[in-house]
């Protein structure tokens, strides 16, 4: 099961633009992977989406998801 990531803002200095991860079940499970891949991940704020929603908890990933890293918008 392939995981397509997007990362948006500041967090694209830590990552890049976009993953592809395998073998991910959930999105608790992503956040440990991607820590691990990404140790300064760790520290920023960001929301997650999971197929264009914004989840507040642990949600089941499926095949072909795709979610989103956002970091906090500031705007005027």
């Amino acid at each position: 099961m392939q995981i397509n990531v997007i990362i948006f803002g500041q967090l694209t200095e830590i990552t890049g633009n976009t993953l592809l991860l395998n073998n991910i079940e959930d999105t608790d499970s992503l956040i440990r992977e991607l820590n691990g891949l990404y140790p300064a991940l760790a520290s920023k704020k960001y929301v997650v989406a999971v197929d264009k929603q914004v989840i507040n908890q642990n949600t089941i990933l499926k095949g072909n998801s795709t979610v989103a890293l956002l970091p906090p918008f500031s705007g005027g």
